[in-house]
């Protein structure tokens, strides 16, 4: 009789399984794209399976993996080459049935990168201020500001919309 013995590949299945939207959204949030999000979330499991690190619990590998791949689309977004690339008009980067959920989808992934990943962590991923603050690694007082101004920027973007 043989034995299962648990192997790398199926807990990789597990937590890619698990955590893999999660993960493609947020990459959607800051880089906008289908396939720059696909691939971003790709490379962070890539870097889980190099670094095998271990965790204390569920939470705790969540949030490494919001960390790493928050910080690769952050580099991603710096390179140069990104910036210099030309965007297609009339591409549609997301798609959803509801034209109401189309639009403040939006409208968030308008907003500057710093209030666009807070809003989508508090409002989407439903992640406490004190919990952002360790993902993004800044302080909560800097969470609750960005939140603060990213509401204002789409209240702003929302009211002149109504008019």
């Amino acid at each position: 009789m043989q034995r299962s013995v648990p192997q790398l590949g199926d807990h990789v299945m597990k937590v890619y399984e698990t955590y893999a939207d999660t993960l493609f959204r947020i990459a959607m949030v800051h880089l906008g794209r289908r396939e720059d999000a696909e691939e971003a979330t790709q490379d962070t499991f890539i870097k889980l399976i190099e670094k095998a690190p271990t965790f204390n619990d569920a939470e705790h590998q969540k949030a490494w993996l919001i960390r790493v791949i928050t910080n690769h689309c952050k580099s991603l977004l710096g390179r140069g080459w990104r910036k210099r690339e030309v965007k297609l008009e009339g591409v549609d980067p997301l798609t959803t049935d509801n034209a109401e959920d189309h639009a403040l989808i939006e409208l968030v992934l308008s907003l500057p990168v710093k209030y666009r990943s807070v809003v989508h962590l508090y409002y989407y991923e439903d992640y406490p201020i004190r919990e952002i603050s360790e993902i993004l690694e800044i302080s909560e007082s800097a969470v609750k500001m960005r939140l603060k101004r990213g509401r204002q920027l789409l209240k702003l973007e929302l009211e002149g919309e109504e008019l």
